[in-house]
């Protein structure tokens, strides 16, 4: 076996093509989503951006859940307008409440909105909810998870900082492209989620990921802190292609 799958860390579902994966992410958050549900309180969903999870939130819409009982929020976003290309609140508004009016949807960055309210509101948010969201990472080919990148000028803040987010500059990494500014999810703000998925696609990631279980700096890999957060497994959905 490889290293991932004997990990007691991981829960490792291999997926056979790019529609199996789909698939099989959409069940893995969807049972989730039923557990938190079984103690009769509304439940935070924390999505992540970028391409890949697009066809997961589109199919997502349509599972059968008690929507009006799930608030879904964001792992990180750009500070950038909420109507912005490059906004992930723009994202799930065009993915999973497209096919989904009854979402409630709390984004990170409001219209105009200074970033320091910014964040003072989703920490605000994170506070109401003691018992832990269900939070959907990705992961970077640098082993980026949410806005955390390897190295940054705010890594060492963000990894020490006892809020569940904080601005983040991402300023020289490659990784975050023309958007160095963000919001984003702490150590202390995954480590506090009820439910960690990994949503993850490719040979290449999945090297990476493989080296991240190894041990090492999280500063070198942040992904590692999804890994070694003690408790439940996290659960990875992979596809080769």
């Amino acid at each position: 076996m490889t290293p991932v799958e004997h990990d007691p860390r991981i829960v490792w579902d291999v997926c056979a093509d790019a529609d199996a994966w789909v698939s099989r992410s959409v069940q893995v958050i969807v049972r989730a989503l039923r557990q938190r549900a079984q103690d009769g309180r509304d439940t935070r969903l924390l999505l992540s951006g970028g391409s890949s999870p697009v066809p997961v939130y589109c199919a997502l819409a349509d599972a059968e859940l008690d929507w009006s009982r799930i608030v879904v929020g964001l792992v990180d976003d750009r500070d950038v307008e909420p109507d912005d290309a490059g906004s992930n609140a723009r994202l799930l508004r065009e993915s999973l409440l497209a096919g989904n009016a009854m979402t409630r949807l709390r984004i990170l960055r409001g219209p105009a909105q200074a970033l320091a309210d910014a964040v003072a509101s989703a920490n605000a948010d994170a506070s109401i909810d003691p018992a832990g969201a269900v939070v959907v990472l990705g992961m970077g080919d640098d082993g980026h998870t949410a806005s955390l990148f390897p190295h940054a000028a705010d890594i060492e803040r963000a990894l020490q900082s006892r809020e569940a987010y904080v601005a983040f500059d991402a300023s020289g990494c490659i990784g975050a492209g023309i958007y160095p500014r963000r919001i984003t999810l702490t150590a202390r703000g995954i480590r506090a989620a009820a439910t960690r998925i990994l949503l993850m696609r490719g040979e290449r990631k999945r090297a990476v990921f493989e080296r991240a279980l190894a041990v090492g700096d999280v500063r070198d890999l942040p992904i590692r802190i999804a890994i070694a957060t003690p408790g439940t497994a996290l659960h990875v959905v992979w596809c080769r292609d």
